[in-house]
């Protein structure tokens, strides 16, 4: 008992030191429930209940245990000195912990092909739904057209393409994963997907699109927009543009035993890579086994913020290897492009070490190329975009008077644009019309600011901060131009949490937050009703997810951390459209983010 004693006080000790582990109060709370529950005479059973909490609270489906004896730093995202905290022989302790015992044990101990992995039983419970609904839907027979290889003549020609491959594949199967990075095709590919399966079939077909959040809903509903210009009349009549969040389409449908039935013949959902584990398993479970079911993702990006990396584990495992297209050919970044470049370089991660050092020296500086390409017209100084593709903010501080000057350079026209309504506080504000508030939405979301981190010097807080002195604008709660984001959705104001809006004075001369309406229309909501909203000069490279930008000025701190990773830059830096600027004070910082990959352990990579 002295042993226990002894591990017992260790635990307490190290846990309830605020810096010493990566422990949360929730943590160390399961485990001494667990104890209150059913005694252990084993200390490191709280060790193992509190690292699987742990994990969860991490992105992690479960404690892989071993991970945690190979990898165990990597794996926790401790130090080494944290991890020297742990005591001997964890992973033995699982097979005799007390809490794994029973059909409804708080914990699962899972020991298969995959190696021995530690649950909770929610995460557990999600991935076998998400499991045994992906195995109904592959054996379920599906009739593929009779005169398929003809209508895919008819769409794509005789090109033997990885989109033609795509929208073959997901006419023979039930659930399909087509991922590829930015501009690869991904939304066209569905348009013809669509168009195929509405020519082949006999009734009318109830189609629904969905994303995770209501920015990327809006981005997928403009894309199946535009790409439907190049589809005939009667195709374009029948394929739905209006996408919905996921959260409101599984809600909206009627219940049956419990679930959410969604009367669907074919779902799309955009951006999946964004679909955490509970979600996931929401979803199988609410579509119809004998609908199609059709994955759009990028598998390198950034996983959910959330526990899972369903997208990326189901790409790369076996389970769904038949039903796994990749587009690979980009259409927006080409092979020589300097964005192109950067990302396969970030990509490729510890390997591309040096190649990303060149890149960074070959990277001019944005300031200079700015000086470079100003010119004189008559009396009036003006300053061009620079020509070049990928440029870097050389600041070492956000006090630096020139970070205003690139500030104002990339939002030169939205600024340009919300000076005719920035008035004299004495003075009544100028209404502002639909239109005006229209091309204010557009030209401020030409340009944006991305932060790797929240807190510090270069995260989000202040970073928003120190843009509104530069910019000028007013230190109020509410003014003229203040863009701001949405935190958590709002059903009754029909707002999904990543929406963003800006401050302009109503028709009426009263401060609203207009926000973009369907088909071109504005919402105008009076600031009192926005409850859950932020300053989004800057926004985090997570909150970007499903969004794209003319330019990106991408943020890395100075400061090392964990939650600098491969997928994380590679995330931020292809939101750029045209233009990529990358401020990092450290440059060494970026190039240990590029070789540090995010590892989410799961059950879901082999089926």
């Amino acid at each position: 008992m002295s042993a226990l004693k002894d591990l017992l006080q260790d635990f307490e000790k190290a846990t309830n030191t605020e810096k010493a582990l990566g422990f949360t109060g929730l943590d160390t709370a399961l485990a001494n429930y667990l104890q209150t529950q059913q005694t252990s005479n084993d200390a490191r059973h709280f060790w193992l209940a509190a690292l699987t909490s742990h994990q969860w609270g991490r992105g992690h489906a479960c404690l892989d245990l071993a991970a945690l004896q190979s990898q165990t730093a990597p794996l926790l995202g401790w130090s080494h000195e944290q991890v020297a905290a742990l005591p001997k022989d964890l992973s033995a302790a699982a097979t005799s912990l007390p809490w794994i015992q029973g059909d409804d044990s708080p914990l699962v101990l899972a020991q298969d092909a995959q190696g021995d992995r530690l649950y909770l039983r929610r995460a557990w419970n999600a991935e076998q739904r998400i499991h045994r609904y992906i195995l109904q839907r592959i054996n379920l027979p599906i009739a593929a057209p009779t005169d398929l290889q003809s209508q895919l003549t008819n769409l794509f020609g005789t090109d033997a393409s990885m989109q033609r491959l795509a929208c073959e594949v997901a006419a023979k199967n039930r659930i399909t994963l087509i991922t590829g990075g930015p501009g690869t095709g991904k939304t066209t590919t569905v348009v013809k997907l669509l168009a195929l399966l509405i020519a082949t079939s006999t009734s009318t077909l109830k189609i629904h699109l969905a994303a995770p959040t209501g920015k990327a809903a809006a981005r997928l509903s403009a894309s199946i927009t535009n790409a439907l210009a190049d589809m005939p009349a009667d195709v374009q009549k029948r394929i739905p543009t209006q996408t919905q969040t996921l959260h409101r389409l599984l809600r909206s449908h009627s219940r049956d035993a419990g679930v959410h039935l969604i009367a669907a013949d074919v779902v799309v959902v955009d951006e999946a890579s964004m679909v955490d584990l509970e979600m996931m398993a929401q979803l199988l479970e609410a579509v119809p086994s004998s609908a199609r079911l059709v994955l759009l993702g990028d598998k390198d990006q950034l996983a959910s913020v959330e526990a899972g990396a369903v997208m990326s584990q189901l790409c790369t495992g076996t389970l769904l290897r038949a039903q796994t297209v990749t587009l690979t050919h980009s259409h927006r970044f080409v092979a020589n492009s300097g964005i192109g470049k950067w990302a396969q370089a970030v990509n490729a991660g510890l390997g591309s070490h040096d190649a990303i050092q060149d890149l960074w020296r070959a990277t001019p500086n944005w300031l200079t190329t700015l000086e470079t390409t100003s010119h004189t017209n008559g009396n009036q100084r003006t300053e061009e975009a620079s020509a070049h593709e990928v440029t870097r903010l050389e600041l070492q501080s956000a006090h630096d008077a020139k970070l205003g000057n690139a500030l104002r350079q990339g939002w030169r026209h939205w600024l340009s644009l919300l000076e005719e309504q920035r008035t004299p506080t004495a003075k009544p504000a100028l209404a502002c019309s639909d239109a005006q508030a229209i091309a204010l939405l557009e030209t401020f979301s030409q340009f944006c600011v991305l932060c790797a981190v929240r807190e510090g010097s270069f995260g989000v807080t202040q970073l928003n901060a120190h843009i509104e002195k530069a910019l000028n604008f007013s230190s109020t709660s509410w003014y003229v131009g203040r863009p701001i984001m949405v935190t958590r959705n709002d059903y009754a104001l029909e707002l999904m949490n990543g929406d963003i809006g800006i401050c302009l004075p109503g028709s009426d001369g009263t401060l609203r937050v207009a926000f973009p309406g369907i088909g071109g229309s504005v919402r105008w909501i009076a600031p009192a009703r926005l409850d859950s909203v932020e300053t989004v000069f800057a926004m985090t490279v997570h909150k970007s997810q499903g969004s794209e930008f003319k330019h990106v000025l991408l943020v890395v701190p100075a400061q090392d951390s964990p939650v600098l990773t491969r997928e994380l830059i590679y995330t931020g830096l292809t939101r750029a459209k045209e233009n990529l600027t990358i401020w990092a004070p450290r440059p060494e910082v970026l190039l240990q983010a590029c070789s540090r990959r995010v590892l989410r352990s799961g059950g879901l990579g082999d089926g």
